[in-house]
């Protein structure tokens, strides 16, 4: 049962590891540490709104301990000495309750002042971490888009392997039908297969002009031969310079001379 326990929740906590998103976390908790600094903030509105309702006590009992004291004068005047000491009896109950309110009211700012500063400090921490979050955020984003560029340019991510096999496919099957067109322009030039679309007696018009094509080859290469110097010429068509024999300056060929003959006559009849 420990062994199922452990496995159970070492499967639950990489699903939840592959479905948790840094980003959404630190949104969810900057959201907290907003909803804490609101309830600061209200605690220090209450705080205050407490304090304003002890100042107005204060007030309003001081307002009726001078209207007593005011009574008591009046009252002596009047020669009652008793009506002036009972004002003076409940004033004196009044300023017992001041000082109480005063207590209270010191207690109170105290603890708005401390409120307050929590406030501030937390305010200042709040923003810390949203600078902070935004960061995070913003290093994860451009991490994760590295690495699918990453694994989109050497083929791992399941996208681009999709891609990469139908890109496979494809040239394969482009390289087969190219194979298969060559091998049937092979077989119609040859004459093993007829070309239903061709015109009657076809073949023979192709081999004219494979005929025609050769003597236009010929042609074309005797106009060659004909434009080089006689030399170039004949050593071309003697298949070695060395074999040809010399050339005279008018082009005509000079019969060669063995040492026992005598050397032929010139133009001018003179050996």
């Amino acid at each position: 049962m420990k062994r199922m326990g452990l496995i159970f929740r070492s499967k639950a906590t990489r699903a939840l590891d592959r479905a948790e998103d840094p980003r959404e976390t630190l949104d969810y908790s900057y959201t907290k540490q907003r909803e804490l600094l609101v309830k600061v903030r209200r605690g220090v509105a209450d705080v205050a709104t407490s304090r304003k309702r002890v100042e107005l006590q204060m007030t309003q009992l001081q307002q009726q301990g001078d209207k007593l004291h005011g009574q008591a004068q009046q009252a002596l005047g009047a020669g009652r000495e008793d009506l002036a000491r009972e004002a003076l009896t409940r004033r004196s109950g009044l300023q017992q309750q001041i000082l109480d309110l005063q207590t209270q009211h010191a207690a109170l700012q105290a603890e708005e002042e401390k409120l307050t500063l929590a406030s501030q400090r937390l305010q200042a921490k709040v923003e810390a971490f949203r600078t902070k979050k935004e960061t995070i955020k913003a290093s994860y984003t451009a991490a994760e888009a590295q690495t699918k560029i990453g694994e989109a340019f050497s083929g791992i991510s399941e996208e681009m392997s999709d891609v990469g096999l139908a890109v496979e496919r494809a040239e394969d099957k482009t390289a087969q039908m190219q194979a298969r067109a060559g091998a049937v322009d092979e077989l119609l030039a040859s004459g093993a297969l007829d070309d239903v679309t061709a015109a009657p007696n076809s073949d023979i018009d192709r081999e004219l002009a494979s005929i025609s094509a050769g003597s236009d080859v010929d042609n074309e290469l005797a106009a060659l031969k004909a434009e080089l110097p006689s030399g170039e010429r004949q050593a071309i068509e003697g298949g070695t310079g060395s074999a040809a024999a010399p050339a005279s300056q008018d082009g005509a060929e000079q019969p060669e001379v063995r040492p026992d003959q005598d050397p032929p006559p010139t133009r001018g009849g003179t050996p």
